[in-house]
This record gives C-alpha cells, sequence and structure tokens, in this order.
C-alpha cells in the first residue's frame, strides 16, 4: 500500500548525470558512491540499474554489510569497500568479492592472513592520506607498504587512492592541486617499484567538477550522482537533474483565530484568521526539526510556510486567511518540483545549515522509495 509520505526516485536522472560523468572523463572508469542506501535513495535498485545500463563501472560501499545486501541483490560488479574492514569482517568480505582497502601493515597482513587460510588471491586498493586526516597512510610509505602487499604472496595490488578534502570549493583549488601532485608522485614510485597499478583513483564529486583529472585511471562520484552539487561554489561543470522527489498528502484542515498559537511550544501565533493544513511529515521523516517556521511546501504548485515546530511524524502549513482551494488529499511535496515550483537540496541544506548530503540521507526507511524510468 502506498503510504501518504513516499519518496520517487527518477532512474533515469540517475543514468543521464552518470553520462554527463563519463562524458567529461573520457575512458576513465567510474566507481558510483552507493553507501548510505545510495545517499538515501535505495542502493539496491541504483545499483541494480547501474549493472543493467552500464552506466558506471564498480560501486563503492562504507560497510561490509553494504557490500553483502549488493551481492545479496544478485549486484555482479566490482564492489569496493572505501575503508578498511574490521579484522573480524575480512572473511565475510572476501567470501562476498568485495575488494578491501588497506591503510597500513595491520591492515595489508590482516587481509593477506585470511586470504592465505581461504587459498585464494584477494585484490586490495592502498588508501593514501594526502590530507583528510581520517585514514591512509602517508605518501612516503606508499612504496613499503605496497611492496609488503607484493611479498604477501595472497594479495593483488589492484589500486591506489586517496581523497580529496576540499576539493568542492573555490578556495581549496590550490590546495588540492597541491595534494594531487603528491598523491601521484607516490603513485608513480609505486609503479615503478613493484609493477603497474591499474586503478589509480582521488576525483570525487567537487575534483569531477572542478579539477583536472591527468593521471588517474578511474573517478568516484558520489552526491552529483544523484543530481546535487557538492557545494553551493562549486562549478556546474556538468549540468545535474535531482533524482528525488519527496511526497505526502493533506490529513487536515483547521480555520484558527487570529492570536492562537500552532504546535509544540506556542513557537507560532497567527496574525489573522488563517486556514492551518496538516501534512503526515516529520522529523521521523527525514524532515528536520530546524525547518519549523522556516521550511515550506508546495500545495497546486504554491509554496506555504511551515509554521509551528515540526513534530516527530507531523508538520503544519499556514495557508493563509482565505479559502486556497485545498482538500484533504491533495498532494503535497516538500523536496523536488510541483508544476512550476521547487524546492532543492540546496534549499533544505541552507535551512538546516548543512549540506545537500545530509539532506536524503536523513530520509529513513519508513518513507518508503518507489522508482521511475
Amino acid at each position: 500500500m502506498l503510504y501518504a509520505t513516499h519518496a520517487v526516485v527518477d532512474l533515469a536522472a540517475i543514468r543521464e548525470n552518470l553520462a554527463g560523468v563519463r562524458d567529461r572523463v573520457g575512458d576513465r572508469a567510474i566507481l558510483a558512491a552507493v553507501k548510505a542506501d545510495a545517499y538515501g535513495h535505495g542502493a539496491v535498485e541504483v545499483s541494480r540499474m547501474i549493472e543493467s545500463t552500464g552506466a558506471a563501472d564498480w560501486l563503492g560501499v562504507a560497510t561490509v554489510p553494504e557490500g553483502i545486501e549488493l551481492r545479496e541483490a544478485g549486484i555482479t560488479l566490482p564492489i569496493l569497500k572505501l575503508s578498511h574492514a574490521f579484522p573480524e569482517e575480512v572473511e565475510a568480505a572476501l567470501r562476498a568479492d568485495l575488494t578491501l582497502t588497506v591503510v597500513d601493515a595491520d591492515t595489508i597482513d590482516q587481509v593477506a592472513e585470511v586470504a592465505s587460510r581461504l587459498g585464494i588471491t584477494a585484490t586490495v586498493h592502498l588508501k593514501l592520506d594526502t590530507g583528510m586526516r581520517r585514514i591512509g597512510s602517508d605518501p612516503s610509505e606508499a612504496v613499503g607498504l605496497a611492496g609488503r602487499i607484493v611479498e604477501s604472496g595472497n594479495l593483488l595490488l589492484e589500486g591506489i587512492f586517496t581523497h580529496l578534502p576540499i576539493s568542492d570549493t573555490p578556495e581549496g583549488d590550490e590546495f588540492t592541486r597541491d595534494e594531487l601532485a603528491r598523491f601521484l608522485d607516490a603513485a608513480r614510485e609505486v609503479g615503478e617499484a613493484v609493477g603497474s597499478v591499474r586503478w589509480v583513483h582521488a576525483s570525487n564529486s567537487g575534483g569531477i567538477l572542478a579539477h583536472s583529472l591527468e593521471g588517474l585511471t578511474m573517478v568516484r562520484p558520489g552526491i552529483m550522482v544523484y543530481g546535487y552539487y557538492p557545494d553551493p561554489t562549486t562549478p556546474r561543470t556538468i549540468p545535474l537533474r535531482q533524482a528525488m522527489t519527496l511526497k505526502s498528502r493533506v490529513t487536515f484542515l483547521k480555520r484558527v483565530p487570529a492570536g492562537d498559537t500552532v504546535g509544540y511550544g506556542r513557537t507560532w501565533t497567527a496574525p489573522v484568521d488563517t486556514w492551518i493544513a496538516t501534512v503526515p511529515v516529520g522529523y521521523a521523516d527525514g524532515y528536520s526539526r530546524l525547518n519549523s517556521n522556516r521550511g515550506r511546501m508546495l500545495i497546486g504548485g504554491r509554496p506555504y510556510p511551515v509554521v509551528g515546530r515540526v513534530c516527530m511524524d507531523q508538520s503544519m502549513l499556514d495557508l493563509g486567511p482565505t479559502d486556497p482551494g485545498v482538500a484533504v488529499g491533495d498532494e503535497v511535496v516538500w523536496l523536488g518540483c510541483q508544476c512550476d515550483e521547487c524546492i532543492t537540496t540546496d534549499e533544505l541544506a541552507d535551512l538546516m545549515g548543512t549540506i545537500t548530503y545530509e539532506v536524503t540521507c536523513l530520509v529513513p526507511p519508513r518513507v518508503r522509495r518507489f522508482y521511475t524510468d
């Protein structure tokens, strides 16, 4: 049954966004990040579309269970776990044919030991830290660690990569250029020491949109896959189409007299007699409480302000003093377009004081996803 509050994910938009990436990066491979349930869009359905259409060549996940879920759904594309696994996860990851990230001598040895016990050769990607200071080894250690991988006898060094912390804003241009240069120097030294490494990758969405790809053989688009730019200042070098629309319906209409308050805490007072619509969308649906008395939703292509505090499961809209022609059951859009009016992830992120990534990742499983193509 279709619950009133639901998400519509446009798989064609995701495919078009990846086609734009393909046009920009040429013959480089594309790893599409589908971690965090494809940034809230549904990892299994998105990955199935990517695999069936060839829209990308690899998939990227954050956790071993995320990768196993894709394998159990029948996905056969290469899957890279973008951070190292806990020791107790390594065997399950290798049995699921996940490609693991290694970050130091300990993680190399852990994967090598399990691979030896299973009687397999495991492919790994070596993560370097060029400025993020999150995970990864210093570029000066790259040759030694690469040698350790090759000498293990049970590992294949298939990739080497870094992550760019400030590639999405103009003020990060010089820093990003410098760290890319250091990374590529390290990758070249590794190749000279142990032989060519097939996948050399660094560029996230900001890197793809704003920086040189020279020397890279693979790129890793994330947020841009789903139609959102990583930062309002990121160059729009690839046109993107927002893939998610969040919808609900009006459940109740009430005439509220001037001077009456609405919602928890009595934070909004009606300045005049007005119509209030109730919508079953709240912070348990991913509509942040920070949108209280600030956000807006669309009914019939017209924007109406959110008044009072956003509740766990419901929000209220001020329809104005005159009969708005709104009825119980009318469609409400709280992210996306209706007629000629749109509410974007940028708008919601600005209201919440956050980034576009968080807007869609906050949408929980109870908001059922439906797919169009």
